[in-house]
């Protein structure tokens, strides 16, 4: 669960990017959303895709899908909830062409100097620290569930927003209703789950 102060902080760079994309300062709205989902947003692709150089390449379509989406930004959902949105768009696309054997498009976006930045800068940290046991049994879930636990547990999103982040940003609001009352039933199952592996583990161990 987020604590006081980051509740404050991440609510004080909602209102920022809420300005900026209202003055229509577009690439320093983007710029600023990198920086301060970004590193987040890496770490949760680092964790679900499957490989560096698969997550790397989703978060540098997810930095330009950013860049490309402000202008029909609706702020249904929070700014960090989007981000994580298009995020899973990215990725789903990074698996498709590897899957077909497509190499993607190269990015034109003003803002990809800044996203290798915290891309890079984000590897190096995941690189040194150490991976528990539970984050290594966590790999052995559906990516459906990985992301779920991720999003609930550590990013603490709410069962809407995770919803929507699933489904996209069009769907519509009784799908989403729908599917947030799902997932509340689906996360139980997950930390079942969960559970068994971590009591599988130990008994191997």
């Amino acid at each position: 669960m987020a604590t006081a102060d980051a509740l404050a902080t991440r609510a004080a760079l909602e209102d920022e990017l809420r300005a900026l994309i209202a003055s229509d300062k577009l690439d320093d709205a983007t710029a600023r959303a990198l920086r301060g989902f970004g590193p987040e947003v890496m770490a949760w692709l680092h964790a679900t895709v499957g490989g560096e150089t698969e997550a790397s390449d989703a978060f540098a379509l997810f930095a330009e899908e950013l860049w490309k989406s402000l202008r029909r930004y609706d702020q249904r959902c929070s700014m960090r909830t989007w981000c994580y949105m298009l995020a899973r768009h990215a990725a789903y696309r990074v698996r498709e062409a590897r899957a077909k054997g497509k190499a993607l498009p190269l990015s034109q976006a003003p803002v990809d100097a800044l996203a290798a930045e915290v891309r890079e800068t984000t590897l190096v940290h995941l690189r040194t620290e150490v991976k528990d046991r539970v984050r290594a049994l966590r790999e052995q879930l559906d990516p459906d569930d990985q992301t779920l636990l991720i999003l609930r547990v550590d990013r603490d999103l709410g069962w809407r927003d995770i919803a929507l982040v699933m489904l996209g940003d069009e769907a519509p609001a009784t799908e989403v209703d729908k599917l947030a009352v799902a997932l509340r039933k689906r996360f139980e199952r997950v930390k079942a789950r969960l559970r068994e592996l971590v009591a599988a583990d130990a008994a191997g161990s």
